[in-house]
């Protein structure tokens, strides 16, 4: 599979974002394309805004100071963020205003769960919407982290760190080729749900080549309630697990704790010992980033690979 960030049209990504320049005195701006329209946002802007982890991992990455980020369910790879020294900003379904206006910004980063705040955020100052594309999950978050570069001057950072992506997916394709069935399920609240093609994490199956145990599950925002004998009628090779409450820092039964059950310990997948609990907060919290995809790819391969 070719998935090459600066090929074909990707390579335009933001050469969609079209330089224009302002009269001489003023700052140089770009004319930035994205999910919610069209927005001309001044190159190096120094007060930035996020409501999207995934971009704020992004930026973070990159070395890029921001001036205002959500205060809850921050993860575990952006810690540093929950100190006061970053204000906060209410919170990704609901932005602070009065803090949004009082921070006087130069741009405002919206994405997923905060894409819906796009249309009153941009009121206030000029706002992105870099909310990924389930349809086409790598090639979105590489088109949004090159218009991050193209923004902010890291042009040639991004394109190492896609480049490396996709080498990195091309190996986990050639070690998913033949490693058995694959189920993915998310735990919470006590309760558990399954995941297959076209969902939310189906990019496991349609991208990195896990065949799916159970090809018939339904695509659904929130999964497919299943029952520890459909885990069992299943019988994948593989589970992959998804602990919710872990990610957003929600007390709850430990996904571990719920899958030690008779019926589940009676899979291929347990007896085997290929009950692989993901970073659960990178694939729930930051997967639009193109650091959390790279993390994601790894410890999928190093999983498999032990196969």
């Amino acid at each position: 599979m070719n998935i090459s960030l600066f090929s074909n049209g990707l390579r335009s990504v933001a050469v969609a974002a079209v330089l224009a320049l302002a009269p001489a005195a003023s700052a140089e701006t770009l004319k930035i394309e994205h999910s919610s329209g069209t927005t001309d946002v001044e190159k190096n802007p120094k007060t930035v805004l996020v409501y999207d982890f995934g971009m704020l991992e992004t930026l973070d990455m990159l070395g890029i100071p921001v001036a205002g980020v959500p205060g809850s369910a921050i993860p575990p790879s952006l810690e540093k963020y929950k100190s006061d020294t970053y204000p906060k900003i209410g919170t990704l379904f609901e932005p602070d205003y009065e803090a949004v206006n009082a921070a006087e910004p130069d741009l405002i980063i919206v994405g997923g769960r905060s894409q819906s705040k796009y249309a009153e955020l941009a009121k206030l100052a000029p706002t992105i919407d870099l909310t990924s594309d389930d349809k086409d999950l790598i090639g979105s978050v590489k088109k949004n982290a090159a218009i991050l570069g193209l923004i902010f001057g890291k042009e040639a950072e991004i394109k190492a760190a896609s480049e490396k992506l996709d080498a990195s997916i091309e190996k986990l394709q050639g070690v998913a080729k033949g490693a058995g069935t694959g189920l993915v399920l998310l735990t919470t609240g006590g309760k558990i749900s399954a995941y297959g093609k076209g969902s939310r994490f189906g990019e496991i199956h349609d991208i990195f080549g896990v065949e799916p145990a159970d090809p018939k599950l339904q695509v659904a925002t929130h999964g497919q309630a299943v029952s520890y004998e459909y885990i069992l009628e299943t019988n994948p090779d593989w589970i992959f697990v998804v602990d919710r409450d872990a990610a957003i820092g929600q007390e709850g039964q430990p996904a571990a704790a719920l899958l030690d059950n008779e019926l589940v310990r009676q899979t291929k997948a347990w007896k085997n010992e290929r009950v692989v609990y993901l970073d659960s907060a990178k694939l729930y919290l930051t997967s639009s980033g193109l650091k959390s995809e790279q993390d994601i790819v790894d410890q999928l391969t190093e999983a498999l690979s032990k196969k």
